[in-house]
């Protein structure tokens, strides 16, 4: 056969195999409302820049009638491209081809893009669209699985892993997903779930729906497994690209500088009322201080009493911690120290520094937190931020107190620079509720109970409701005007840019998972 009928021949065989499960399989996945797997691809990457690896590998399966059939790529597109001109690894389920179940061959491929993002230290994007681990192949889809759960954690920490779920990712496949550093969700195409409807049907007699069970909302509200929530494939797909300029390409790099640009001009103190009791939002303080006022928030819907996100200032990326006022007075509780603690941990990673924002009156009391764990989901922020060693700048706002103090990046956890507006208030609790603990005596004792409690609610809060005895002890670096918010980090971020800090050495901690 001559060259050109070589290449004609081998041009047939990709268009054929592009196909995937043939027209009426892709005609279906459209009327799910759903893109193919190459087409999602080509949407995230640059034009014209991806290149696909291992286009005719097929499965090997011999059992259940498998050796008859034929599954173009085995189920699923992997190869490399660029996101703004900059290379990344990623991979597709295609679930026109087989649902997108995994067998050997399908994981090999996966495992395959792995090995190379992490060997070329560039972002991994693998996108789940899969109806599971492929019956017919046995323990060798079980293994599939476990090879690719050993690289996300070998990649950990190394490199930025990216999963978007755009379809059903059911049983053991959902743990790659969680392993990794973000999980985009869409709405009504998006399904994570252990064990589908119909089991839990047989088993416990409860008919539940697919998107009740494990849906985009749940997902990104309940259990916090998803980190962004999009209404459609377009959005999440920008969401991503947008998510890729914040972040470095791999632990050994910092983010790429943009041009810096000045926030919109907002007076920061109009913002906070000055009756402490009043909530605001916290967004607006964030986005008074970042460039363009530009806040790229992160689990916007889960846990909202604390938000986390990522903002410029002076074109560098920074990592923002914050009590939000707006939702349970910003305390904290089992799933906001969830949130933030790995957030805190990926920026320390990936060499981001985070600036706290701290207004919160501790942690949430109660038995349902009791029972729920607070002592041990409450200790991963105090551990993630002990742990941290990019520079870790705090303000205090408003409240800061008890154990909520000490956890939102204060200076015995080792911040760098802690700052404090003159309406802070840093003490053990709330002044009614110390004054009511510490007079009680002499409040019961007094002719005018009432009376006497105010008076000492008014004591205790002469000697603790601002930053001064806090800053006379050099816990607070300086107290600062609110105006001055901006400034204060900026010049903190400059100064602490080239920070190195040995830690003791040791194989790793434990954290309290």
């Amino acid at each position: 056969m001559s060259l050109k009928n070589n290449i004609l021949d081998l041009r047939k065989r990709k268009e054929e195999i592009k196909k995937g499960g043939g027209e009426e399989a892709i005609e279906k996945q459209a009327q799910m409302g759903k893109l193919t797997a190459r087409e999602r691809i080509l949407a995230i990457l640059d034009e014209n820049s991806f290149h696909e690896y291992d286009i005719f590998v097929e499965h090997s399966a011999r059992d259940f009638g498998m050796e008859a059939k034929v599954l173009h790529g085995d189920g699923v597109i992997i190869g490399t491209g660029t996101i703004y001109n900059k290379p990344v690894c990623i991979f597709a389920q295609d679930f026109t081809v087989a649902g997108g179940s995994l067998g050997l061959m399908h994981a090999q491929k996966i495992t395959k893009i792995m090995d190379h993002s992490l060997k070329m230290r560039v972002p991994l994007i693998g996108i789940n669209d899969s109806g599971g681990a492929r019956i017919q192949e046995g323990v060798n889809s079980l293994a599939g699985y476990g090879e690719i759960f050993f690289r996300n954690t070998l990649a950990s920490g190394v490199i930025p892993q990216i999963s978007v779920i755009l379809g059903p990712c059911a049983g053991g496949a959902v743990y790659s997903p969680a392993l990794t550093d973000f999980v985009f969700v869409v709405e009504n195409i998006s399904k994570m779930f252990i064990t589908g409807p119909s089991v839990i049907k047989s088993v416990l007699g409860e008919d539940i729906s697919m998107e009740d069970l494990g849906g985009a909302r749940v997902h990104a509200e309940i259990t916090g497994n998803a980190h962004f929530y999009a209404a459609n494939e377009q959005e999440c797909f920008e969401q991503i690209k947008k998510l890729i300029t914040y972040i470095p390409w791999n632990n050994e790099q910092k983010p790429q500088p943009f041009p810096a640009k000045p926030p919109k001009k907002v007076k920061v103190e109009k913002i906070v009322p000055s009756d402490p009791k009043l909530p605001y939002d916290m967004r607006d303080i964030i986005k008074a201080i970042t460039d363009g006022s530009d806040f790229f928030e992160i689990m916007e819907h889960f846990a909202p009493n604390i938000l986390i996100g990522f903002g410029r200032m002076e074109g560098e990326t920074v990592g923002f911690v914050a009590n939000q006022p707006m939702v349970l007075a910003g305390v904290l509780d089992t799933d906001s120290s969830d949130k933030a603690a790995r957030f805190i941990r990926f920026c320390d990673a990936f060499n981001i520094p985070i600036v706290t924002l701290e207004d919160l009156p501790g942690y949430l009391p109660g038995v349902d937190q009791e029972h729920s764990g607070v002592i041990r989901h409450g200790a991963k922020i105090l551990y993630a931020y002990s742990e941290a060693t990019v520079p870790k700048i705090t303000v205090i706002l408003r409240k800061a107190y008890g154990g909520g103090y000490i956890a939102m990046n204060s200076r015995h956890l080792r911040a760098d620079f802690v700052f404090a507006w003159p309406t802070a208030e840093i003490a053990v609790m709330g002044p009614e509720g110390a004054a009511n603990i510490v007079f009680r005596k002499e409040i019961m004792e007094a002719e005018d109970p009432e009376a006497m409690r105010q008076q000492k609610i008014q004591e205790y809060k002469e000697k603790f409701a601002n930053p001064y005895v806090a800053a006379a002890k050099g816990y607070i670096d300086e107290v600062i005007e609110p105006e001055e918010t901006r400034s204060r980090i900026l010049h903190a971020l400059k100064v602490s840019k080239n920070k190195n800090i040995s830690m003791p050495v040791k194989k790793h901690g434990i954290p309290p998972f």
